[in-house]
């Protein structure tokens, strides 16, 4: 493979905002329900506030997953994203998801139907070579007792592709009172993430890794302009999921993207689609936006290893 083709691997992407937007919009018109404005708005690449319109399309989107084949398909879509196959390079997801707000809180499907739809999908995505992990994402913003919500309703009784626990939405809860469920999950046997650093600020990140002990950080922007954040990052070889599409349309006040900054840290980045169904885009696209930056070839090929080595879809479980 050369060495500035994109990487094969979406480090950072969540089913529910994977769906295809053709097929939301037939599913919204079957249903006989209008597509928001703010949706619309997004697939058209404005650029609007994370709070309210963000969430609305999200809970939009969230609402047609609706059953297994819709699960199945939101799955399809999220590789269909991916850069074609090259050369034997694998190629693999590492898929967020929020189960407890489909199931127990919206109620738009069953965990069974749930299951069933992604482990479809991850069946399929497997038979055209592609890996895929799951992480179970609880929302920062509903506070520490739902996240103990999430892992009551999963638990012990995982598929065996669910790797991890993650924290997103709003940064409004202190990661510290985060500490017990992401403990609680460490001995169920997941690995642990957090979107940190992303509408909350850079201090964040430090508090996800030290207080929380998470291994792995989501977006992270803001740290970079903390120098000694991006050092203790790089000092303990924390993985960084960087979604350039996705930061630029929900962090207007960003100004120019802090990638190049973060490598040359030695943060080892790598790229997401985040939302790629809400914020168009594509995994070979998002490498686009890294090679607008004016990244050079080393810390491109850097960006391509970090994506493989660091994961989770292609490294062994840590439960038995």
């Amino acid at each position: 493979m050369h060495a500035l083709s994109p990487p094969r691997v979406d480090r950072h992407t969540h089913l529910e905002g994977g769906l295809d937007p053709a097929w939301v919009r037939a599913h919204a018109a079957a249903r006989g329900v209008a597509v928001p404005a703010s949706l619309e708005a997004y697939w058209r690449g404005e650029v609007l506030d994370f709070d309210p319109h963000f969430l609305e399309a999200f809970f939009f989107v969230c609402s047609c997953l609706d059953g297994a084949e819709a699960a199945r398909d939101a799955v399809r879509a999220c590789v269909s994203r991916l850069a074609p196959a090259e050369d034997g390079a694998p190629r693999g997801i590492d898929l967020w998801l929020s189960p407890h707000f489909l199931v127990e809180q919206a109620r738009f499907l069953t965990l069974d139907a749930l299951w069933r739809g992604v482990d479809a999908g991850i069946a399929e995505a497997r038979n055209q070579g592609v890996r895929v992990a799951v992480v179970l994402d609880a929302v920062n913003h509903f506070g520490a007792e739902h996240g103990h919500a999430v892992l009551d309703l999963v638990l012990p009784e995982l598929p065996d592709w669910v790797v991890g626990f993650s924290t997103g939405g709003l940064e409004r809860v202190p990661f510290r009172a985060w500490a017990p469920v992401f403990a609680r999950a460490r001995k169920a046997g997941l690995r642990l993430a957090a979107h940190a650093g992303e509408n909350g600020p850079g201090a964040n990140v430090r508090e996800a890794v030290l207080e929380a002990g998470v291994s792995r950080i989501v977006h992270g922007v803001r740290a970079a302009a903390h120098p000694e954040l991006l050092e203790l990052l790089a000092e303990r070889s924390i993985p960084v999921d960087v979604c350039p599409t996705s930061n630029r349309a929900l962090l207007p006040d960003l100004g120019s993207h802090p990638l190049p900054r973060m490598l040359a840290a030695g943060v080892r980045c790598a790229l997401g689609t985040d939302d790629p169904g809400i914020l168009p885009c594509d995994l070979p696209g998002e490498w686009a936006c890294a090679r607008a930056m004016g990244l050079e070839a080393g810390p491109l090929e850097a960006l391509r290893r970090h994506a493989e080595a660091d994961a989770w879809c292609f490294q062994a479980p840590v439960r038995q």
